[in-house]
């Protein structure tokens, strides 16, 4: 049975897919019934089997509602090595082989799927460390707080192509500053935490919206399908509908499905120009530094330096760059200024203007603004 939400209608290059619905039942079961390599992005919050033992207390002997529900129990590790590696096994069926894979866990679990994960094939990218703002203390005081949690970011295999890395844009968000791999965001609580009728959490490991915010900002683009085979309360459909993604949920839990819906339901997709994937520049168009000659953006005979004004070569009028005697491209030349193996002369040469300097790569901008 699925649970249909109103969303817009499947793309017509995936019609088999069940875009923008909640697949009821057991995530390997259903996974089978999606066609192969047809998602773009996963994300998997799987069971963690924290293996708790008697209740949690506080340090005033009230209880702690913790996670002891039965899908979080395993027999043994073996058991949850078998569990593990059949899902990802399903999971990776309808990754396409441009996609990659999230999976979050604890100390628990994370070493062994990451086992079992690169034993199937997939190839680590990233390990990303989840620091709460406010975890859970540890009410006994005989080990060290849990303030984190880990994700393992994975492509399809280890010479994957072409997977989403939305880094310009990521950097640009982040001060300018190369985008890390700790990421500090509170635990879901507040408002954001589904309740039902008594108050009580409706799902007890729901995620937090910002964590699913930044892997589908990272890594997917709008118009991609997330498939999320353990959606819970439906984080990850809340945030994909949001952020004009589509998404596939797979639960077994029927109340966890009905809280999903009404959830998503009630989200508001962001605007058009407010999701819009910024353009990377690996995949702008190709312009030739001799176009820059040609147009006349820069002339021949003007000197380029690199930003500390160290070295300094001559502009050809074949948009090639003069250095002494050699002559060659803007990257062999940048190269050989430095005696490095390689050079990208689009960031390391500069235009001088009275006092300032303007990298040539702003003159290839100002040409791909004007359509090339």
């Amino acid at each position: 049975m699925a649970l249909r939400l109103n969303r817009a209608p499947a793309r017509h290059d995936a019609p088999a897919l069940p875009l923008d619905t909640i697949l009821i039942g057991d995530c390997v079961a259903e996974l089978e019934k999606l066609p192969s390599a047809s998602v773009d992005l996963i994300f998997a919050d799987p069971p963690y089997n924290l293996q708790l033992q008697g209740d949690l207390r506080r340090p005033d002997q009230s209880l702690v509602d913790a996670v002891d529900d039965a899908w979080d129990q395993f027999e043994s590790f073996q058991a949850y090595d078998a569990f593990t590696r059949a899902w990802l096994m399903a999971v990776r069926r309808v990754l396409k082989p441009t996609g990659t894979m999230w999976v979050i866990g604890s100390y628990h679990n994370i070493f062994r799927v990451g086992a079992v994960l690169q034993d199937l094939g997939y190839w680590v990218l990233n390990d990303v460390v989840w620091r709460k703002t406010n975890p859970m203390p540890n009410f006994r005081g005989r080990r060290f707080t849990n303030a984190h949690e880990t994700l393992i970011w994975a492509a399809k295999s280890a010479d994957a192509k072409g997977y989403t890395f939305n880094y310009e844009a990521l950097k640009a968000g982040n001060e300018d500053l190369q985008p890390r791999s700790d990421w500090l965001i509170p635990i879901c609580s507040g408002g954001e935490r589904l309740k039902g009728e008594d108050g009580k959490k409706v799902h007890p490991t729901q995620k937090p919206e910002a964590l699913l915010a930044r892997v589908l900002l990272s890594s997917s683009k709008p118009g991609d399908v997330v498939l999320d085979p353990f959606f819970g309360s439906g984080t990850t459909g809340a945030v994909a509908k949001r952020l004009g993604r589509h998404f596939i949920g797979v639960e077994r839990d029927r109340d966890y499905a009905a809280a999903a819906r009404a959830r998503i339901d009630a989200v508001t997709p962001e605007t058009a120009e407010a999701i819009s994937a910024a353009p990377a520049k690996r995949e702008a168009p190709r312009v030739a530094f001799a176009t820059l000659v040609e147009r006349g953006l820069v002339r021949p005979g003007a000197k380029v330096v690199d930003a500390r004004r160290r070295y300094e070569a001559t502009v050809r009028a074949d948009g090639t760059l003069a250095f002494g005697t050699v002559i060659g491209s803007i990257h062999r030349i940048g190269a050989l200024a430095q005696g490095a193996e390689a050079c990208n002369g689009w960031s390391f040469w500069h235009v001088e203007a009275g006092d300032a300097l303007t990298s040539i790569d702003a003159f290839r901008d100002a040409v791909r603004a004007e359509g090339l």
